[in-house]
């Protein structure tokens, strides 16, 4: 039989903001690298891309962050963090995950989505209509949205073994 290809897609800002607020902790990428990588009888998955998609605010910490998370596979990439005029910002990467899960959707068994985003319920529908992709999506649960939820041929929802 041969190996299930996988493609990890993880929407960084989304994941920090509703594990923080959630848990008050911090998200556990290589845990999350392990159960994404393994289809649900436990067989390794190819990845054939894994994506974090974070903002560029320069700092340090930040940079660490970053570096730790292309040592445990990613491409990580980045958009700049804009603070407007009046004290709002925007950082948003929902279209390159849309149009990255587009592209790569076709070439994967599955896609995991990291993210709450009520917005990706729409795409979800597609990969799976269009390429009939199996799509897992993971989440913080009380922050993650009902159509987001719905929409996934599977949910996982955040729990205590994949925070620090």
């Amino acid at each position: 039989m041969p190996t299930e290809k996988v493609v990890i897609l993880v929407d960084v800002q989304n994941i920090y903001y509703t594990c923080r607020q959630g848990f008050g902790r911090n998200f556990d990428y290589n845990q999350f690298w392990k159960m994404a990588t393994h289809s649900a009888d436990g067989t390794q998955r190819e990845v054939v891309k894994a994506i974090a998609y974070a903002v560029d605010r320069g700092d340090e910490k930040q940079k660490q962050f970053q570096n730790i998370l292309r040592a445990i596979g990613f491409q990580v990439k980045l958009k700049p963090y804009i603070q407007r005029a009046d004290g709002t910002s925007k950082g948003d990467w929902d279209v390159g995950i849309t149009l990255d899960a587009m592209e790569y959707a076709p070439e994967a068994d599955s896609v995991v989505l990291a993210s709450g985003d009520g917005d990706f319920g729409i795409l979800v529908q597609r990969m799976q209509h269009k390429f009939d992709t199996h799509v897992e999506v993971y989440g913080v649960e009380q922050l993650t949205a009902d159509s987001l939820i719905s929409a996934a041929s599977h949910y996982v929802p955040i729990k205590d073994n994949l925070l620090l």
